[in-house]
């Protein structure tokens, strides 16, 4: 660690002396409350533990659960011994999960007891790098993570520096497989940065931590909240009702959100009637009809954005007002270009694909290195997303390049790949396209447009309900259209394009 290196567990000594007693985490299940030092206090317990056990720096350290302080800590003790999280989506299937928990080839796990299952039997040819299980909460089969927690009077901190990686989070499953893009101690103090300036946050503010903390929103919102020395009010699961319970009773004044969650939340304030006025601001990707009712209601702000994972979720940001339909403008510590096919920067008013250099963009794909090698060619981060800027330099996102296609349904991220291959495990489908279509609630659904083959009959909801049976329930289609044929171009691959102009309505 050299002088000028700063790390996470950095900001929480800082925090513990600069902000000490003050409120720095709620938790909502059972409504314990920590100040910043106890929060110091208990990251440097729970890294003395691990390191008594033989954690070492860089070495992954698995979590598989919702949302909890317990999350939070482990993430602070992390940054103490210079450690490394891998967060899973619990949302995935067991199968998915247990891709992303191998790739990461984590040394011990964290588990919720409802997710444990898979790991009571200790099984070295499933997960053969885990050698240790410990519970997050209470009640399950393992020794609880609290277990751990050691005196820390002798407990010195690992070095480590700015660039280190510090999480591991898996991105959507780009050629057939999830990518682990590491993000280093320097993209979330960075992250926090931007975060901070966007909101004007100060120790007064009262963040709702809704957002699962396995997802680049999710942790940077919390981690910036804790840097500003807010308080993070932490639900374990998203409830549009206690949201509104808890904006009420906490005074709330910032949120992240992805479709439908803002529009939930006004419909549960419409029928209960809580007081949601204290909010100030949110940022996220809703739709105009929603956005506008928030402001009109609250006298907030909405502030829009374009990101990813590899990223640090931010490349630009702005109000939303300031030019509705756009994603904002760069943030201060980047810089965004717009280029074509040959990495040549595209005129102003033109369609090009966003690339990105500065502090905010991620050290590379776990243990890939050649897709690492050519998402940086030409010393820039290629996003793969299209986008085009305005005179006044506002992007508007244009969607993804073709062999990158995404769909985000609610702020998650589905490649039509992964979608194809399960439809295609249907022993009545015969050919299928995958593509995102507009949607009143997730703003962008999910459609199948499916050859079925000769003979064969089967219904639109009997499919849908197969697919949510083989990978995550969000990816599974909300749409599904049987036709006669599917067109195809001159090479026999599906004509994506007419395939969406023929059927890219809902039906």
């Amino acid at each position: 660690m050299g002088i000028h290196d700063l790390t996470f567990y950095d900001i929480i000594n800082r925090n513990a002396t600069t902000f000490g007693n003050r409120s720095a985490w709620y938790e909502v299940d059972d409504g314990r409350t920590l100040t910043f030092r106890e929060i110091k206090e208990q990251v440097d317990c729970l890294a003395a533990g691990l390191k008594t056990i033989g954690l070492e720096k860089q070495d992954r350290i698995g979590v598989y659960g919702k949302n909890s302080l317990e999350y939070f800590l482990i993430y602070g003790a992390a940054a103490a011994l210079g450690a490394v999280v891998l967060p899973i989506n619990w949302r995935l299937s067991p199968e998915e999960a247990a891709f992303n928990l191998n790739d990461g080839t984590p040394k011990i796990l964290f588990v919720d007891p409802e997710f444990e299952e898979p790991f009571r039997e200790n099984n070295p040819d499933r997960f053969p790098s885990i050698g240790a299980v410990y519970n997050l909460r209470p009640g399950g089969a393992f020794a609880g993570i609290r277990s751990l927690m050691s005196d820390p009077s002798d407990f010195k901190e690992t070095e480590a520096t700015f660039d280190d990686g510090f999480v591991i989070i898996h991105t959507a499953a780009v050629a057939g497989r999830p990518r682990g893009a590491i993000l280093s101690h320097g993209n979330v103090l960075c992250a926090d940065i931007h975060l901070n300036l966007c909101f004007g946050l100060s120790f007064s503010d009262v963040h709702l931590n809704l957002l699962p903390l396995f997802h680049v929103g999710g942790l940077f919102m919390a981690t910036n909240t804790f840097h500003a020395g807010a308080l993070n009010v932490n639900m374990s699961k998203f409830d549009a009702a206690k949201a509104v319970s808890l904006i009420e009773e906490k005074g709330v004044t910032v949120f992240f959100e992805f479709p439908p969650i803002l529009s939930s939340i006004l419909e549960a304030h419409r029928e209960t009637k809580k007081e949601i006025r204290s909010v100030r601001a949110v940022l996220g990707l809703g739709v105009p009809e929603t956005i506008q009712a928030f402001q009109n209601i609250t006298g907030g702000t909405f502030y829009c954005m374009y990101g990813q994972t590899e990223t640090s979720c931010l490349a630009t940001l702005g109000r939303w007002d300031d030019r509705p339909g756009s994603a904002g403008k760069i943030i201060p510590l980047s810089d965004v270009r717009l280029v074509d096919d040959n990495d040549r920067p595209v005129p102003t008013g033109q369609i090009g694909e966003i690339v990105m250099k500065g502090p905010m963009v991620f050290k590379g794909f776990w243990g890939l290195e050649e897709d690492t090698a050519y998402t940086f060619r030409g010393g820039w981060h290629h996003t793969g997303d299209l986008g085009r800027f305005d005179e006044d330099g506002f992007l508007f996102y244009a969607g993804r390049k073709a062999e990158k296609e995404l769909i985000k349904p609610g702020g998650e991220n589905v490649y039509p790949a992964e979608v194809e291959k399960a439809i295609l495990e249907h022993p009545d489908v015969e050919a299928a396209v995958v593509f995102g279509v507009p949607d009143p609630k997730w703003k962008e659904g999910i459609k199948a447009v499916c050859r079925l083959k000769a003979g064969s009959e089967l219904d639109p909801e009997a499919l849908i309900r197969f697919v949510g049976e083989r990978i995550a329930s969000y990816k599974k289609p909300q749409y599904v259209q049987f036709v006669a044929e599917i067109p195809v171009k001159a090479d026999g691959s599906p004509d994506r394009a007419r395939i969406k102009e023929l059927y890219g309505g809902l039906q």
